[in-house]
């Protein structure tokens, strides 16, 4: 995505400035919290997935958006993306360190919540 920049650390004790519009740690926050990102990140918090394996496992996101939330999350660091020479290339997604460590507390938010909303029905 257009303005998205690669994470980098800071000096030890140096912090960002989150509230300044250029801060680059803005886009991380928002592609992280983006209609998508948040799902990507738990689909793969236990395994590499194909992006056809993360398509059906994110029901509801079309092909566009799912290739243009990894994109932004590939740039940020948080994702890794491996192509294999076939035909078709298969593409294979994964958690970086980075992106697992964000995860984590995104995956423990998502299990709160369920654990207190009422049983789910089927009917």
């Amino acid at each position: 995505m257009a303005g998205s920049a690669q994470f980098t650390r800071t000096e030890a004790g140096e912090r960002y400035d989150v509230f300044h519009t250029g801060c680059p740690a803005r886009d991380v926050v928002d592609h992280v919290t983006s209609r998508w990102g948040i799902w990507v990140l738990i689909s793969l918090r236990s395994n590499d997935l194909r992006f056809y394996e993360l398509r059906e496992s994110i029901q509801g996101v079309s092909e566009k958006m799912l290739a243009q939330t990894l994109r932004a999350l590939v740039q940020d660091g948080l994702v890794w993306r491996k192509v294999e020479p076939t035909t078709p290339p298969q593409v294979t997604y994964g958690l970086t360190e980075f992106g697992r460590d964000l995860g984590e507390p995104l995956t423990e938010l998502f299990d709160r919540i369920t654990r207190r909303l009422a049983p789910h029905s089927t009917d």
